[in-house]
């Protein structure tokens, strides 16, 4: 057992709060009245949904860790109109806590970015938009392939292996095709277009761009590999599950949601005739 303080406090030490984006809103969101009360178990989610909500007091959770912040534009009333204040209303009624570290992971080493760009073995690695203060922090990554360069096709088959996908959504620069050698690339979690916008690389990894936005750099040379948002971040909470763990020294029970999915799923066509 942990108190939440001591919780806090780990997750910060990962990953400070100071990391996050300017626009983002991180940290601890939602306090138990009992800020005293003993942690004993916490669930990971990528998006804090109502089935998650349900899954964690099914479970006794007292402390969900919300990759997207829950609370992101101001809430201006708490009723039960809209789904985001009834998630909240239940998590403060339940004395569960909420905290978001969003582009805290994104930025550190070791985090969100980091993970997805482990995706293909790589020489070297740095972040597209350095942090002023660490420059080993930052958003997005652009990395050099290790070993020998890598056919298109090969890459995108690496790629959905490790964030365990069964597709990807691919477009292939109009100068190349599935043989085209990969040799530079570059990675953001989530909607990646503002950080990879005008970054030279043979390959855009990332979780959604907008039709316009693949257009563009496809007709620069580079292809583009897109996991659907959500899903280029989730496979990082089984890392980060062994990492919380090692940090509280295996006192508390931590566990990754299993009602936490994408909304967006693929769909084939059932009568092709």
């Amino acid at each position: 057992m942990a108190t939440l303080q001591e919780v806090v406090s780990k997750l910060n030490e990962f990953a400070p709060e100071n990391l996050a984006e300017k626009w983002d809103n991180v940290g601890l969101l939602v306090e138990p009245r009992d800020n005293t009360k003993l942690i004993t178990s916490i669930l990971l989610t990528i998006d804090l949904t109502e089935a998650v909500v349900a899954e964690a007091r099914e479970n006794n959770v007292q402390m969900i860790i919300s990759y997207h912040p829950p609370i992101f534009a101001p809430l201006k009333r708490l009723t039960q109109a809209s789904w985001k204040e009834r998630i909240i209303i239940d998590c403060i009624r339940h004395d569960i806590a909420i905290y978001s570290p969003h582009t805290c992971w994104d930025n550190v080493r070791n985090g969100v970015n980091d993970w997805l760009a482990d995706s293909l073995p790589h020489s070297s690695c740095r972040p597209i938009i350095e942090n002023p203060i660490n420059t080993t922090y930052g958003a997005g990554r652009l990395c050099e392939v290790g070993g020998e360069p890598i056919a298109e096709r090969d890459a995108v088959q690496l790629i959905t292996k490790h964030t365990q996908m069964d597709y990807a959504l691919v477009s292939y620069a109009p100068s190349g095709n599935e043989t085209r050698i990969i040799r530079t690339y570059a990675v953001c979690a989530g909607s990646g277009a503002s950080v990879l916008k005008g970054v030279r690389a043979d390959m855009y990894i990332t979780g959604e761009m907008s039709h316009h936005e693949v257009l563009e750099a496809t007709s620069n040379g580079t292809c583009v590999v897109l996991l659907g948002h959500s899903n280029s971040e989730r496979g990082y909470l089984t890392l980060f599950l062994d990492i919380l763990c090692n940090r509280l020294k295996n006192v508390v029970t931590v566990y990754v949601s299993k009602r936490d999915r994408d909304p967006m799923q693929l769909m084939l066509r059932e009568n092709k005739s």
